[in-house]
């Protein structure tokens, strides 16, 4: 593809990444793998291209834009990306030639009400463009099958604060390594490893992942119970909930049941659990905006109405953990946000309603005191953003 045809098929995934936020479709992965799979002709250097463009667009773009072609020409307009506005030429694969009085979208770290509730979060200007900057790729090792001193791989790890994780660059394909296969490492962010070892499951334990998801937080809690205890993984959604068993299988955690909830069920179907847990784990559904620097589009799917909503959910489930978790027993309150509203916020909340809990400082080796849990963030701590509270039962 020359530099021109690479612009256009970026402008094309940009259309349908605005659309897709606009109407909650298809996340920007997805889109454009599914572009690529209609288009074989293209190769591996202009697949990898067209990606890195989009996303960087998407980067430097505040609020959704109008349009693809939009954005890319916003994006083209900034002093480091000329090139790119030579490259609306009109040539036949390529954008049409830019018009006098063209459509250009706002440049920016997100829609401005967002920077605003970020700010008020009490993230600054490097804290907000550290959001969406990219990943590195981050492995635990699993301690059922190996140790982080005994693992031997392809590939030198740096070995992170949290104490199974190991660092490697963006786009290492750990995937594809017998270690991977045999389920001696997972694909996990230290700070979502963090936020379990905030929760120290023990081996004997009654534990419940109230969020189980597709189980990355559950195989860790496995791993630090040694196998020993009832682990209990609930989720809603079953797509992602069937996951979790294969998983568990190449990990050798044989311990975890799974229980697949109906949505304001939740309670009756978990009725044999009620005051059994010793640990609940709230993983709680959010905005996601602790994970921009590997979705960045996420930052265009939100508003006002959508963030209350996910506030008003992690208040009901952290609610619903009251009734599971036992007396002396522990509820861990987790979100991928870094924002006051489904952090701090709602543990000052879940207090005003559940007086007879105290907030514990969870001790990490990483982390800022925010209210009354801990942050982390990808500018302090190179982590994706997560806020980790512990809840204790009187």
């Amino acid at each position: 593809m020359i530099p021109a045809a690479r612009v256009q098929a970026a402008i094309e995934l940009l259309d349908q990444v605005t659309e897709a936020a606009k109407r909650e479709g298809a996340p920007a992965d997805r889109l454009i793998a599914a572009y690529f799979k209609q288009r074989r002709y293209a190769g591996s250097k202009d697949r990898r291209a067209v990606r890195d463009l989009v996303y960087a667009v998407i980067r430097a773009i505040g609020p959704v834009p109008a349009n693809g072609r939009a954005a890319m020409i916003a994006y083209g307009s900034q002093a480091a990306n000329g090139h790119i506005l030579d490259c609306f030429d009109g040539s036949p694969h390529g954008p049409a030639r830019l018009e006098t009085g063209a459509v250009i979208a706002e440049p920016g770290i997100a829609p401005a009400w967002l920077v605003a509730e970020l700010r008020a979060s009490g993230l600054d200007n490097d804290g907000m463009a550290a959001m969406l900057g990219r990943a590195p790729l981050d492995v635990r090792v699993n301690t059922l099958k190996t140790s982080r001193e005994a693992l031997v791989l392809p590939e030198v790890g740096e070995p992170l604060a949290a104490p199974n994780a190991l660092r490697f660059d963006t786009g290492t394909s750990v995937e594809q390594w017998p270690a991977y296969a045999e389920g001696q490492i997972e694909v996990q962010d230290q700070g979502s490893q963090l936020a379990c070892h905030a929760a120290d499951a023990r081996p004997g334990e009654t534990v419940i992942d109230l969020c189980a998801g597709a189980g990355g937080k559950t195989l860790s809690l496995a791993a630090q119970m040694q196998n020993q205890g009832r682990l209990i993984a609930c989720d809603t959604d079953r797509g992602r909930l069937s996951k979790l068993g294969p998983r568990a299988e190449r990990a050798g955690a044989g311990m975890i049941e799974t229980v697949l909830l109906n949505p304001n069920a939740e309670l009756d179907m978990l009725a044999e659990h009620h005051a059994s847990a010793d640990l609940v784990l709230v993983d709680a559904p959010c905005s996601g905006t602790g994970t921009w620097r590997r979705k960045p589009e996420a930052k265009w799917r939100l508003t006002p109405e959508s963030l209350r909503a996910y506030s008003g959910l992690q208040d009901r489930l952290l609610d619903i953990s009251v009734r599971l978790v036992k007396p002396g027993g522990r509820i861990v309150f987790i979100t991928c946000s870094l924002l006051d509203a489904e952090g701090a916020d709602r543990v000052t909340a879940f207090g005003e309603r559940w007086p007879a809990f105290t907030a514990v400082t969870p001790d990490l080796p990483l982390g800022m005191p925010r209210g009354k849990g801990i942050r982390l963030d990808p500018f302090q701590h190179g982590t994706d953003g997560f806020f980790i509270a512990m809840l204790r039962s009187a």
